[in-house]
């Protein structure tokens, strides 16, 4: 078990390398939101690895993402479809917002210091220096060291968008809130146009 919790993050990575390096050569650019903006306190959800549902090990299930995604997304189907079940959400929704936010880039960074696939904003970083009203917005949050991880990094980003689904009871308020303030709706309809397009 140990071994299989080594390799396969190994695995995912160079998989992940090889399909990113292919795509780059032959995709089109993508239009990806480059900035995330903080919630302000009174909507910010915080969810810490103790309180996330991780998916089974024992059982990988089967590829949920529409193959019509752009290979940089598509390429996280396994991880994407694990996270998305464990919160009860669809993975096509999930795919939407990652290739809205990051194009499928795990590296990615915006201009506000959100890191990863779900631009997530870290504790530290530039995200360190929002204020909020009782102190710094993101403390709560993970690290970007962690955020870099795709697998934590959907993991995260997946229960956040559950926890403000579950908050605002409606699928585009939670998008709205999951993106940058300055953005509000446009946010929202941006993601759910893709999710539309691509399920």
């Amino acid at each position: 078990m140990t071994v299989q919790r080594i390799l396969f993050p190994v695995m995912v990575v160079s998989a992940a390398l090889l399909i990113l390096v292919t795509s780059l050569i032959s995709a089109t650019p993508v239009d990806v939101l480059a900035a995330a903006e903080p919630l302000p306190m009174a909507v910010t959800v915080t969810a810490t690895p103790a309180t996330m549902a991780a998916p089974s090990a024992a059982a990988v299930l089967p590829c949920a993402v529409s193959s019509a995604y752009p290979a940089a997304v598509y390429q996280w189907c396994e991880l994407i479809t694990a996270h998305a079940a464990a919160e009860g959400l669809d993975a096509n929704l999930v795919a939407a917002v990652i290739l809205q936010e990051s194009g499928g880039d795990p590296n990615a960074l915006s201009r506000s210091g959100a890191v990863g696939l779900m631009q997530v904003m870290p504790r530290d970083g530039l995200a360190a220096t929002f204020q909020c009203k009782n102190g710094p917005c993101f403390a709560n949050r993970p690290s970007m060291a962690e955020l870099y991880d795709p697998d934590f990094n959907i993991q995260y980003g997946t229960h956040l968008l559950a926890g403000l689904l579950a908050q605002r009871g409606n699928l585009r308020e939670a998008l709205r809130a999951y993106g940058p303030m300055d953005m509000g709706y446009a946010y929202a309809d941006r993601v759910l146009s893709i999710y539309e397009q691509y399920r």
